[in-house]
């Protein structure tokens, strides 16, 4: 589809790929929100809880650039996640200016069980998928990504990280 194929007199909603690709993000969202959902979580903020978990970010403005998010909408996500007991904010010992931020015992704890989750939803989202369709899909949306280069930064290969943070215990997953 390189050669432009899509026109705009002749895109439609249901047949459309971008159709298809926000209501699977919205199945998968669907289903990611029940299974967190006794923990206390959304499908929105484990994000934010596996990022702290895996040391891949540290402040607010960390979290919004690496998970595309406003400053704003951030700022209330953390707000939530903080009021329910899960991260808590400090001030930077080496610049006061900078808020840092860290998992409670409570967001450890979920952080330890949210790749098991994560496995089981996604296995059963894939469920009918063969090995190989699931690298064929992998990598068509890894391709699809990598056309817009500001999201290549934090989609590429090079952002893929499996090990456990220093001093978690438990088993490394990648929970991406």
């Amino acid at each position: 589809m390189s050669d432009g194929s899509y026109v705009s007199g002749k895109v439609g909603v249901v047949p459309s790929l971008g159709y298809f690709l926000s209501t699977a993000r919205n199945v998968l969202a669907a289903r990611m929100d029940r299974a967190v959902a006794p923990l206390g979580l959304t499908s929105s903020q484990i994000g934010v809880i596996l990022l702290l978990w895996f040391e891949r970010a540290r402040t607010p403005n960390e979290m919004s650039r690496v998970l595309s998010y406003d400053t704003g909408s951030m700022t209330r996500m953390l707000d939530r996640l903080e009021k329910k007991g899960f991260l808590a904010r400090q001030r930077s010992h080496a610049d006061r200016r900078v808020v840092e931020l860290a998992l409670t015992p409570l967001g450890r704890d979920a952080a330890q069980q949210l790749p098991d989750l994560i496995a089981s939803v996604m296995n059963d989202q894939l469920r009918g998928f063969s090995a190989d369709e699931v690298t064929t899909l992998v990598s068509l949306l890894q391709r699809f990504i990598a056309n817009d280069a500001d999201t290549t930064r934090v989609c590429g290969h090079a952002e893929t990280h499996t090990d456990a943070p220093s001093g978690a215990s438990g088993e490394a997953h990648d929970a991406t």
